[in-house]
């Protein structure tokens, strides 16, 4: 694949996919060719809980009520639609809490939540976090809660906190949805 960007643009492409890039700085060509290796991690969890889709949908969505029963995902704020940003604050099991600003990127009712947040900017650290209900159509719904990580620092963290997060929240969940 080859891209032509005039050399008087002062700018950097990058483009992810095919490992190429090209830098320009006023009229020279700095670097032709740079290999490198977008890092991703993901991370996944899953539970079966015993009761309707509309239940579970109902507790998971009420963001206020995150603080009182949410040991992963203590608070969530915003209006929650496509395209919105909203604030969430976390805290891992045995980590250090952090807040974000990422945008909703999917709302399905009963079905799928997601947003897309980056530390900094796009291509540094970037996650997407899924909630996704399967309605196994015997009682029992299949709550997954998972997130993709990617960027060129993703590799450098590790993510066991994050995944015992989601389990608490997961078991949180279930026990309310059962109650």
């Amino acid at each position: 694949m080859s891209i032509f960007i005039p050399t008087y643009l002062k700018t950097m492409s990058l483009e992810r996919d095919s490992g190429f890039c090209i830098i320009v700085y006023g009229s020279h060509i700095i670097n032709q060719h740079i290999n490198f290796t977008i890092m991703a991690k993901s991370i996944r969890t899953e539970i079966i809980i015993s009761a309707s889709p509309e239940k579970v949908w109902g507790i998971l969505t009420k963001f206020e009520n995150y603080p009182t029963w949410n040991p992963f995902i203590i608070s969530l704020e915003g209006v929650v639609e496509q395209g919105n940003k909203i604030t969430v604050t976390i805290h891992p099991p045995k980590g250090k809490g952090m807040v974000f600003k990422p945008t909703i990127t999917e709302y399905v009712k009963y079905k799928k939540l997601s947003w897309q947040g980056s530390v900094l900017f796009r291509g540094i650290f970037d996650g997407e976090h899924i909630f996704e209900l399967i309605d196994n159509s015997n009682g029992t719904v299949t709550f997954i809660q998972r997130e993709n990580f990617t960027g060129i620092f993703s590799s450098m963290f590790n993510l066991d906190n994050t995944k015992d997060g989601f389990i608490l929240m997961n078991n949180k969940l279930k026990e309310l949805s059962e109650y």
